[in-house]
């Protein structure tokens, strides 16, 4: 049986990477769904823009494929630029995430949800109250999916936002971390994971190739200490 994850969010979740800088990952046990059938793995995995790219779930698909010994599948419906309210039930994006979490559900069994996003809503009207909207969202996913014992793995904002001149409400990112890190708390099931140290694309808004690949390592660690209750950022 596949084990699945859906990959839901913004920008840096469908992956911004450079392909060219893109650390290698062994794809033969890695699957994408591409219009209701599991295809191999290929670059961009999300493409939801003519300039997508690497992703981390790439090197969180690797690692975990070569610990359980199966193929691993991607859910890829994250889209850039977009908040959380554009995520809430009913809205197209919701939708569309539960209609291939459902596709998927026919070939695979959903093992996880991987989240980032965060900087659509880093303006101070849009960061205050995020942790209840999300967990509102949450909440209809795990009951239209049926994830209720799935983990969510929640990842955080790059410290490089804060050089970003350009917007400039940006550098409220540290509210948005914090307001994922209680939701981390708040809720079984659910963890965050740290972007310290990571490193942006020239833009200082999207991670690069190298840390994307780090990062996936890290949301893996995370995923891991929903059963352990460890986790190690590194």
């Amino acid at each position: 049986m596949i084990h699945s994850f859906l990959l839901i969010g913004q920008s840096n979740m469908a992956g911004r990477g450079d392909l060219e800088e893109a650390v290698p990952v062994d794809t033969r046990h890695i699957l994408v769904l591409r219009n209701g059938r599991w295809q191999p793995m290929f670059r961009p995995i999300n493409p939801d823009r003519s300039f997508s790219g690497v992703s981390l779930a790439e090197s969180f698909a690797e690692v975990y494929a070569d610990k359980y010994g199966v193929d691993v599948g991607l859910i890829c419906c994250a889209d850039g630029g977009t908040s959380l309210e554009e995520w809430q039930e009913g809205s197209l994006l919701y939708d569309n995430a539960v209609y291939q979490g459902r596709l998927s559900s026919r070939t695979s069994a959903i093992s996880g949800v991987l989240w980032h996003q965060g900087e659509a809503n880093c303006r101070e009207t849009l960061y205050e109250g995020y942790c209840e909207r999300f967990e509102k969202m949450m909440k209809a996913l795990r009951r239209d999916l049926n994830l209720h014992e799935v983990p969510f793995v929640l990842g955080g904002l790059g410290d490089f936002l804060k050089d970003c001149e350009e917007p400039p409400y940006l550098k409220n990112y540290i509210k948005v971390n914090e307001e994922l890190q209680r939701i981390a708390q708040r809720n079984a099931k659910t963890v965050f994971v740290s972007a310290e140290g990571l490193s942006a694309n020239q833009d200082n808004i999207h991670f690069d190739s190298k840390s994307l690949y780090k990062f996936g390592l890290r949301y893996f660690k995370a995923f891991e200490s929903t059963k352990t209750g460890n986790i190690d950022s590194e």
